[in-house]
């Protein structure tokens, strides 16, 4: 498990269920977003069986941590450390942080969901995470149910937290720029960066807002 904890700030790339189905598509375009200067990468497939997710987990592992940038496995600790990832991150029904925190390490990174609760993202915090998440701050195809969030929760979890704060859910280039004023240090993006046909370029676009 990697034990550097890194400077989370600039683009968050999540992969989306269509790319984990090709293998070797999705290390292509993993590789596109690292050059194009992701500092986080999620492996998020919810259709692979259980011997694929563990195989493009390890691929990509190795492929992020040639890049100096850790992968982050949603929702599931075992496989974050069997495929020696960065890290995992909890969704609301996923396992708890002290939880996570026991299986991969105290130099692991642990995100947490909080969507529009300011008073999950405190728990999180005293739980150990490194990091929180809120979202979906627009429509979004990767979580098209997700209860809405305002950035006024940002403006907020910035008086209160010390941790990270990521912004998720629909955020183009075009709309980051005022999530991260309102406090957001990890701009999200699963869609934006992966479904378009230049994945470097579109990188390169949510990164810059961060130079």
């Amino acid at each position: 498990m990697t034990s550097v904890m890194p400077a989370l700030r600039g683009l968050y790339a999540i992969t989306p269920d269509a790319l984990c189905a090709d293998p070797q598509r999705l290390e292509a375009a993993v590789a596109a977003a690292l050059r194009g200067g992701a500092r986080l990468v999620q492996y998020r497939d919810k259709l692979s069986d259980a011997a694929g997710r563990l195989q493009r987990a390890r691929r990509l592992a190795t492929l992020c941590r040639a890049h100096g940038v850790p992968l982050v496995v949603n929702d599931d600790p075992l496989l974050a450390a069997e495929s020696g990832a960065g890290g995992v991150h909890l969704g609301l029904a996923d396992a708890t942080v002290a939880a996570a925190r026991a299986r991969l390490g105290t130099g692991a990174i642990v995100g947490v969901t909080c969507g529009n609760v300011l008073a999950r993202a405190l728990a999180a915090q005293d739980a150990g995470a490194s990091y929180v998440s809120f979202g979906r701050f627009f429509e979004s195809r990767t979580k098209p149910q997700a209860p809405p969030a305002e950035p006024k929760v940002l403006r907020e979890a910035v008086q209160s937290l010390h941790l990270p704060l990521c912004a998720i859910g629909g955020i183009t280039p075009e709309r980051a720029p005022a999530l991260i004023a309102a406090g957001a240090s990890l701009i999200a993006a699963a869609g934006g960066v992966f479904d378009v046909p230049d994945v470097e370029t579109a990188a390169r676009h949510y990164a810059s807002l961060f130079s």
